[in-house]
């Protein structure tokens, strides 16, 4: 069953035809995907290999593989997915790798860290930074409450959920600080570009959530007006980007008071994620 699927995707111009098989097929018989070699034998019954068979008709027809499976890894949770939420991607556990050293430095200079994750969507950023760090809190903002609906589920499932609070805004509106760190990875995609993604990417995820303007900025914009006055003196301001957009924000940060700390790159050696220290106030 795997070797012809795989085969499928691969005419059908799936990037991981081989890998995108192992998965629906694992989903399709109930098994770890990392298991299906020792059931390799076993006789498939009708309901699997029809199972199956829907599955790749949806991947054929172009929906991402975890959007059918309805959930992707991310650090070290599972998080469900929905049409409100973008599927959270490995180079963002580089943002998570990066605000885990500004959280850690927080708990260890009060005893504490409150932080905001802006546009939260599945909530992987603040799920998983709260279950890294158990004396941590955390607000989780969105503009969709289906989203935020997401991120509940995904915090009850981590046993985080008693601290983070899903709060619906636009951006900072409604924060009045002092928070210790704000983290986001908003949407940044220019407004040109987004009928050239992948058909995956495209056609499956939020457009609100990758539509970032005209230049792919306005998320920038928006989280640099108001950040020195809802994070402390100190605390730090840490967001991810686009290629090419690095000196840009550095700029919008910048005229906002906010000073550059550093960056930081992704898998792939690509400039993804900006630090900021902010002047503060409080």
């Amino acid at each position: 069953m795997l070797r012809p699927a795989a085969e499928r995707l691969r005419a059908g111009g799936a990037a991981t035809p081989d890998l995108d098989a192992r998965l629906l097929l694992a989903e399709a018989a109930g098994l770890p995907a990392s298991e299906m070699h020792r059931h390799a034998r076993l006789p498939s019954s009708p309901d699997v290999a029809e199972s199956f068979e829907r599955f790749l008709q949806r991947r054929l027809a172009g929906e991402p593989v975890h959007r059918i499976l309805g959930r992707r890894a991310f650090y070290a949770h599972d998080f469900l997915l929905s049409p409100d939420t973008l599927e959270p991607r490995p180079d963002t556990e580089i943002l998570v790798d990066e605000a885990s050293e500004a959280v850690a430095a927080s708990i260890e200079a009060t005893g504490r860290c409150v932080f905001a994750d802006i546009g939260t969507g599945t909530g992987a950023i603040a799920v998983s930074l709260l279950a890294l760090h158990p004396a941590a809190v955390a607000v989780a903002t969105d503009i969709s409450e289906a989203a935020l609906a997401t991120a509940r589920r995904n915090a009850e499932a981590a046993g985080v959920a008693h601290r983070m609070l899903p709060v619906r805004m636009d951006y900072l509106a409604g924060l009045a600080g002092p928070l210790d760190l704000l983290v986001s990875n908003p949407p940044y995609v220019p407004h040109h570009d987004i009928a050239s993604l992948a058909r995956e990417v495209r056609e499956h995820d939020p457009l609100r959530a990758l539509d970032g303007g005209a230049d792919g900025l306005d998320a920038y914009h928006a989280i640099a007006r108001s950040a020195a006055s809802v994070v402390r003196a100190g605390g730090e301001v840490i967001v991810e980007f686009g290629i090419g957009q690095g000196a840009s924000i550095e700029e919008i940060f910048g005229n906002e008071g906010l000073v550059f700390l550093r960056t930081a790159k992704d898998l792939g050696g690509k400039d993804r994620v900006l630090r900021f220290r902010s002047p503060g106030r409080g």
